[in-house]
């Protein structure tokens, strides 16, 4: 099996996969998954692709991440797994759409706007 790679986003987080066959070691930006995100819900965000199809330890992963928060980066992470599954095996995305794994979140920060102190917030204003 060659080297499958994509992209996933997720607000300014950009995460760009290469999935090959291995022992399920995952590597993001040249350290360890549990180094790089200590908590266990993002790494559970990270492995649910896998979970979800049965692939545990089945892949080896390496990830170049950047931008946005952690919560970003693993979401994108996770869009990033699931389309490179889908590619795998067609049978990957029965799975992995009912669960929401191939939508990508179109959820942006909006812009601020000139004369408001923020995107949707005035200036205070005084009557006299």
């Amino acid at each position: 099996m060659e080297i499958i790679h994509k992209i996933g986003r997720r607000k300014t987080a950009v995460a760009r996969v290469y999935l090959s066959q291995g022992t399920g070691n995952i590597t993001i930006n040249s350290r360890d998954l549990n180094e790089y995100f200590p908590t266990a819900t993002l790494q559970y965000k990270i492995k649910q692709a896998f979970t979800l199809t049965e692939t545990v330890d089945t892949y080896d992963v390496k990830v170049n991440v950047y931008g946005g928060g952690n919560t970003g980066q693993a979401e994108a992470i996770r869009l990033a797994l699931s389309r490179a599954m889908c590619e795998i095996d067609a049978e990957n995305r029965l799975t992995l759409k009912p669960e929401g794994l191939l939508t990508r979140d179109p959820r942006m920060v909006e812009r601020k706007k000139f004369g408001q102190k923020k995107a949707r917030k005035k200036f205070q204003f005084s009557k006299r």
